[in-house]
């Protein structure tokens, strides 16, 4: 089998997705993609395919090892997005040529669903508190949610009480065995951060994503020393080169790669593998989706079902534009906070 061409396309709201396409018939689909860089990120995969067609699409690993060691200039979020997809695609027609689900053709699946957990936004009380409460009268046991805006180094109480106030009202709305996560995006400082998260502990929250940048680790560290809640980050992150650094820290519960960011499902389940080896130290597997694009979304089942220390995915569902592409929904529906793992050939 050789690869004969591809196609990408950029799809709004910010999505890019990737079609290979074979000499046997068989076609392979991918995302790879960099919010608001869709179109920067085209033009690396267009690079990276020029050297492909006419390849055997069956030598993954070859094939990315080529594409990341073969380049002077390596890593990024550009780059290994662009990796990521391509990626994908070659998986899916794996995984169609033998006419199985991914997982199978990588030692089998560790569990039969994945508990998934819902982004709500968060940006007013009385919106987040509703919000939560429909989520859960959905099937979700678990909801994400906006922190904070960006904070000084040294802020005002108020952004603090707004925030507790946001937490709070989730948690009289669904009780106080319904699980919270609350996503920073590395907006507050480290000074601020360990103020924030002693007053998030009376919450008893799931975790918290990116209290600081994750390029700075030893304050994430800090924060985690102060901190009775686990501590998520890596969306941000883009290969097990990046990971090394974030196991060797401590500093990190959770680890979130982006299987549209980190090189895809070869790269993550590398990284998997290492945060296996950190387990006792606290490194759980949680794939990030920062892109909630339709692929990768219902291929991080497939992925999850494979690593024995996977905690929880991601379920982007507000508006349901994503739902809006789809001709079967029926893969992204949860129940009792579960998914059920695609028994279909390739991502299917």
């Amino acid at each position: 089998m050789k690869i004969t061409s591809y196609t990408t396309w950029i799809v709004p709201p910010r999505w890019c997705f990737l079609k290979i396409e074979t000499d046997a018939g068989i076609d392979g689909w991918g995302e790879p993609v960099v919010e608001g860089r869709a179109h920067t990120v085209q033009t690396a995969v267009d690079e990276m395919m020029d050297c492909l067609v006419g390849r055997d699409p069956a030598r993954i690993e070859d094939i990315w090892q080529e594409l990341y060691r073969g380049s002077f200039y390596r890593g990024g979020p550009i780059l290994m997005s662009a990796m990521a997809g391509i990626d994908q695609a070659l998986w899916d027609i794996k995984g169609k040529k033998f006419n199985a689900p991914i997982h199978e053709l990588m030692g089998g699946a560790c569990r039969d669903r994945i508990r998934v957990y819902q982004w709500i936004g968060g940006d007013r009380p009385v919106a987040v508190g509703e919000a939560a409460r429909q989520a859960k009268n959905g099937g979700a046991t678990a909801v994400k949610m906006n922190g904070t805006e960006e904070m000084q180094c040294i802020d005002t109480s108020r952004k603090i009480d707004e925030l507790v106030a946001r937490v709070a009202a989730i948690r009289e709305s669904c009780g106080p065995y319904f699980d919270i996560g609350v996503d920073f995006h590395g907006r507050i400082h480290k000074p601020m951060a360990r103020i924030v998260a002693r007053e998030l502990e009376p919450f008893n929250l799931m975790f918290i994503e990116e209290p600081v940048l994750s390029e700075h680790l030893d304050e994430m560290a800090a924060v985690r020393a102060h901190c009775n809640i686990p501590i998520a980050a890596g969306e941000r992150l883009f290969s097990r080169f990046d990971f090394k650094e974030v196991f060797a820290s401590g500093a990190v519960d959770i680890i979130q790669p982006d299987l549209s960011h980190a090189g895809g499902i070869t790269e993550c389940r590398k990284i998997a593998t290492m945060a296996r080896l950190r387990c006792g130290a606290g490194a759980a597997l949680s794939p990030g989706a920062d892109c909630p694009g339709s692929l990768p979304a219902g291929r991080r089942g497939k992925p999850q079902c494979l690593y024995p220390g996977t905690e929880l995915g991601i379920h982007y569902n507000q508006g349901s534009d994503l739902l809006d592409y789809l001709v079967d929904p029926e893969v992204f529906i949860y129940r009792d906070g579960f998914v059920e793992i695609p028994a279909g050939p390739g991502w299917a």
